[in-house]
């Protein structure tokens, strides 16, 4: 955050402008040579308690991304900047530690942020609550089901206390009523808190349903296409009649995109 003056010169805290800043960023893989380039040139920023969804046919980039926003891999060129620091991870799949309870899982992510022992439980029980967990601390991973894992390893981000959540096709695996009510969730939750969401999906009708910028990759490499900003109010459902319209009109320009770049 930067700092200003006040009239009485006393120093204060000016918000960020940004949740996460992509400032010309490419990505290539492969030795010196025989380089394949995946990203070209991606400029997006996602403002401070915006929800970015990022659509695209798969092997676009998305994931590869998402990793360089979160810091798991370095971009060839450009930069990156998430001014409110480390950005907390969902995957696809839950990767919860199946020995550990599901308030552990969480426990143990408090004790990596260095929140005091005397704390964590609390604290855990606190973001099962959020996501409509509570009294589920004490059960194993084997005993919940593929919706209630994801709803854990949602918790389990929340945990690192991060200003912005990157989420990577989170409920692709899910079926789609488990999913549809994983969808009211987290736009619960995001609505309830301070989060910027960066949230990569293939499926057009979830980036509609969940997003208030949609933001189209086209391949190979991958660039952005189009934007989109959806003005549908909340709460909205896969089913509403202003979701479906738009969601024709986004799948024809994805459709375009992957007939101009030959994938199947």
């Amino acid at each position: 955050m930067a700092d200003t003056l006040t009239a009485a010169g006393e120093r204060t805290a000016e918000p960020a402008a940004h949740a996460a800043r992509i400032d010309h960023v490419s990505k290539a893989f492969g030795r010196p040579g025989a380089r394949q380039l995946v990203l070209d040139d991606i400029t997006l920023d996602v403002r401070p308690g915006e929800f970015v969804c990022l659509l695209g046919a798969s092997g676009c980039g998305k994931s590869t991304l998402l990793n360089l926003v979160a810091g798991l891999d370095e971009p060839s060129a450009g930069e990156i900047g998430t001014p409110g620091g480390r950005p907390a991870l969902m995957f696809q799949e839950h990767a919860l530690f199946p020995w550990l309870t599901a308030g552990k899982n969480i426990e143990l992510t408090l004790r990596l942020r260095g929140v005091p022992r005397e704390q964590r439980r609390a604290e855990a029980e606190r973001l099962l609550e959020l996501v409509r967990l509570g009294g589920a601390h004490g059960k194993r991973v084997h005993e919940l089901s593929g919706g209630m894992r994801q709803r854990v390893a949602l918790a389990r981000a929340l945990a690192q206390d991060s200003q912005l959540l990157l989420m990577d096709e989170p409920f692709a695996a899910l079926d789609a009523i488990t999913r549809d009510v994983l969808h009211d969730e987290l736009t619960r939750i995001w609505s309830e808190t301070d989060l910027s969401v960066l949230f990569v999906t293939h499926n057009v009708r979830e980036a509609v349903r969940l997003a208030q910028r949609v933001v189209l990759m086209s391949s190979r490499p991958g660039r952005i296409a189009r934007e989109w900003t959806i003005d549908i109010p909340q709460p909205r459902r896969i089913e509403d009649a202003a979701v479906a319209d738009l969601s024709v009109e986004i799948t024809e320009e994805l459709r375009g995109e992957i007939r101009r770049h030959g994938q199947h």
